[in-house]
């Protein structure tokens, strides 16, 4: 057994990675350095062969390279494959010299155990680290100059118009810092990834016929209405002070039903695509439950304050007459009325685990056991 020692490069190396070997990576780490002293690829190789010469165990050195093309990541799994398929391999050291070489870390680590990750940081002396060496770095960036260059740019074209527009350098700096907030939470968040993923999940639901598509425009009606219902209750409230804390209250006691009902039939076109695809189900089966308890367990409680707070009445049982037997009318207490939701909530749930974890549960064998 022995470590992987594996510097994760980019670009043309001037030789079919992996380049396996230590003679080898000093042969093509010299070919580098001579095209290109610049280049951060030297310093990544250089620090590979440290490595692998200061690790006690066994090593074995291998330069991969990622083409910037579209597929350079499925090219670099093919060149770990050919290295676990040929080498003995129980580990592997990785080195990087860049963030964007750093996120390649998973393709490796679904091969192999990552122990350690090395990031190569090159030292530079003061006389070069001047402005003009920082900013022809800088600029010779191409995923740098579209992140900060692009958004500076048009905060300066636009800080014109908006002081134009507000008469106030308050209001325009005020929006241009709004509109650089949202950009980093985006990036932050990962927005962008998110809604390309979303967007190539929308289009597979609408080629492949799925039952899903229809239930999610249907749960969203069924937002949009239980959302509006809500603003309206809530908005008939009285605005003294004492009872502004429960405009919340009535919002939710109003709209969470229609709420509930939206998870549940979003849930139900997301099981019944499982269904037909034979998928795994997974915990999409408690997610019904899931959306009825939680929704009686809000209904009983908001009716309970909004009951003690005398903004509705208690829960009113009409009387009941069947041949010559009568029930007289009673009123169901707050206490009592908020019991039952929460109850009720307990089972809901408890069923939706005892589902749950049937349907994940493998089918016994009647023959088990048996010869």
């Amino acid at each position: 057994m022995s470590t992987l020692v594996v510097c994760l490069t980019r670009g043309d190396v001037g030789a079919d990675p992996p380049v396996v070997g230590r003679s080898a990576a000093e042969s093509l780490v010299t070919r580098v350095g001579v095209d290109d002293p610049e280049d951060s690829r030297v310093n990544c190789i250089l620090e590979g062969l440290r490595v692998a010469r200061d690790l006690e165990e066994e090593t074995t050195l291998a330069v991969l390279a990622r083409s910037e093309q579209i597929g350079g990541e499925r090219a670099l799994a093919r060149q770990l494959d050919e290295l676990v398929d040929e080498y003995d391999l129980d580990s592997a050291v990785v080195v990087v010299d860049s963030g964007d070489d750093e996120r390649l870390l998973p393709v490796v680590e679904s091969r192999l155990p990552v122990a350690a990750v090395d990031r190569v940081v090159v030292r530079q002396a003061r006389d070069i680290e001047s402005t003009y060496y920082l900013l022809k770095q800088f600029l010779g960036d191409e995923q740098l100059r579209r992140t900060v260059l692009v958004p500076v740019g048009l905060a300066l074209l636009a800080f014109p118009a908006l002081l134009s527009v507000s008469e106030s350098l308050t209001g325009a700096f005020g929006a241009i810092a709004a509109v650089f907030g949202l950009l980093v939470l985006s990036k932050g968040l990962r927005l962008g990834t998110r809604l390309v993923a979303l967007s190539i999940d929308l289009q597979e639901a609408l080629y492949g016929g799925r039952v899903s598509v229809v239930t999610y425009v249907v749960a969203s009606g069924l937002a949009m209405v239980g959302g509006s219902l809500g603003v309206l209750g809530a908005s008939s409230l009285s605005t003294g002070a004492t009872v502004e804390p429960l405009v919340l209250v009535q919002f939710l006691h109003l709209a969470i039903p229609w709420l509930s009902a939206a998870i549940l039939v979003a849930s139900a076109g997301r099981l019944l695509d499982g269904l037909l695809r034979e998928e795994e189900l997974g915990s999409y089966v408690n997610l019904p439950f899931v959306a009825v308890a939680v929704g009686l367990a809000v209904r009983g409680f908001t009716a309970y304050f909004l009951q003690v707070s005398d903004e509705s009445g208690p829960l009113q049982v009409p009387a009941v007459a069947v041949g010559g037997w009568e029930l007289d009318g009673f009123a169901i207490a707050p206490g009592t009325h908020l019991t039952a939701f929460i109850l009720a909530s307990i089972a809901v749930s408890l069923v939706g685990v005892r589902v749950a974890s049937y349907v994940s549960s493998p089918t016994d064998d009647p023959l088990d056991g048996h010869t």
